[in-house]
């Protein structure tokens, strides 16, 4: 099997762990995933509730709080650390800007179209450049106005599917059209990328994401074109992971029917796993007097019926009265807490034993 080839970057394990904020996916989750050979990724959303400490200013706490996780992760690894940052964040140029000072690897991007993301570039730039997209349509976009404007393309790109959890790129419409499955999409997104490749001599990985939770899928999805995967849901549930037990117990007693699509007060349908809180929100009981955070460009405080960003905090604490689990498709097929190297073992196994079956068969 080939190496997950990121700019200079070489993967011998073709697993990213996806961004999870609040606080789901720290140094600690990050720094554990990039020991075994992938890459580990910090979410920057709402780092500076976590680093309230450092700074009176919620924008500067934000960014104390991702040089002092970037930094611990430097401290626990020598693998590859990169960074989720969601376009449709407020300090969005804040985050891309130190996540480039300090040097992480790779900047993930989505929750919008990163059009101007290579414009954060400097002379001694060594971070990777990934976007997150939903379409072979956004895929094109970016690559015609980065290499237009930047003289860049992506070192890779990451393709979303509607099965993801969190905050999803798609109409709620289509999230059960099986015209917008990730099966559907990947080769399109291929496709689209092969002719830029021809166009600019430029290799650029496809990765597969949104309800990717076994070595098959790891498998089906390379099979389909893409060279790697990215996977959140099922690194919930290791020992590593920065989310409090209780979170993670979430997960643990989730059954199939609890994980529900939401309205959220970004604009945007997300997947989650359904409790009482979100049932008071239904009830419209929740109702935020004010915005402390002015977190996301979307959310409108007067028709909000909650904050998100404190909701998510709430969660990542243990908090889940007052708080969500945000999820994807296969959350309930969570059985028990394990370590990412058992996980990740048990991953690369399995893709192993059905990419050797299904070339047997050929």
């Amino acid at each position: 099997m080939k190496s997950l080839q990121i700019g200079n970057l070489s993967l011998n394990v073709p697993i990213i762990q996806g961004g999870m904020g609040v606080g789901i996916s720290l140094s600690g989750l990050a720094s554990a995933v990039a020991n075994e050979g992938g890459v580990g990724v910090i979410s920057c959303a709402g780092l500076g509730l976590l680093y309230k400490n450092l700074s009176d200013n919620f924008q500067n706490s934000c960014i104390a709080g991702l040089k002092e996780e970037l930094a611990k992760a430097r401290a626990k690894t020598k693998g590859v650390i990169g960074v989720n940052i969601m376009v449709a964040m407020t300090n969005f140029s804040d985050m891309v800007k130190t996540s480039i000072a300090e040097k992480a690897d790779i900047i993930f991007s989505g929750a919008g179209l990163p059009l101007d993301l290579p414009k954060f570039q400097t002379k001694d730039s060594v971070t990777k450049l990934v976007p997150i997209v939903s379409s072979a349509r956004a895929t094109k976009l970016i690559c015609e106005k980065w290499k237009t404007n930047y003289d860049y393309l992506p070192d890779a790109i990451v393709v979303e599917g509607p099965k993801a959890g969190g905050h999803l790129g798609y109409k709620k419409t289509q999230l059960d059209d099986e015209n917008y499955s990730l099966e559907v999409i990947i080769p399109q997104v291929v496709e689209e990328v092969r002719l830029i490749e021809e166009r600019y001599h430029q290799h650029i990985p496809v990765i597969a994401a949104g309800g990717v939770y076994t070595g098959a899928d790891i498998a089906r999805f390379m099979e389909l074109g893409a060279e790697g995967v990215q996977m959140g849901t099922r690194f919930v549930t290791t020992e590593e992971c920065d989310a409090s037990p209780e979170f993670k117990q979430a997960y643990i007693d989730a059954s199939e029917g609890q994980i529900e699509i939401i309205d959220s007060p970004v604009g945007m349908p997300g997947r989650a796993i359904f409790n009482k809180f979100i049932q008071r929100v239904r009830d419209g009981v929740t109702q935020p007097k004010s915005c402390p955070f002015h977190c996301i460009k979307t959310c409108d405080i007067s028709k909000s019926p909650y904050c998100i960003m404190l909701a998510l905090y709430n969660a990542f604490k243990g908090n889940m009265e007052n708080g969500y689990a945000f999820c994807g498709s296969n959350a309930y097929r969570a059985q028990k807490l394990s370590t990412v190297k058992e996980t990740i073992s048990t991953l690369m196994q399995e893709m192993k034993e059905k990419l050797a079956e299904r070339t047997s068969k050929k």
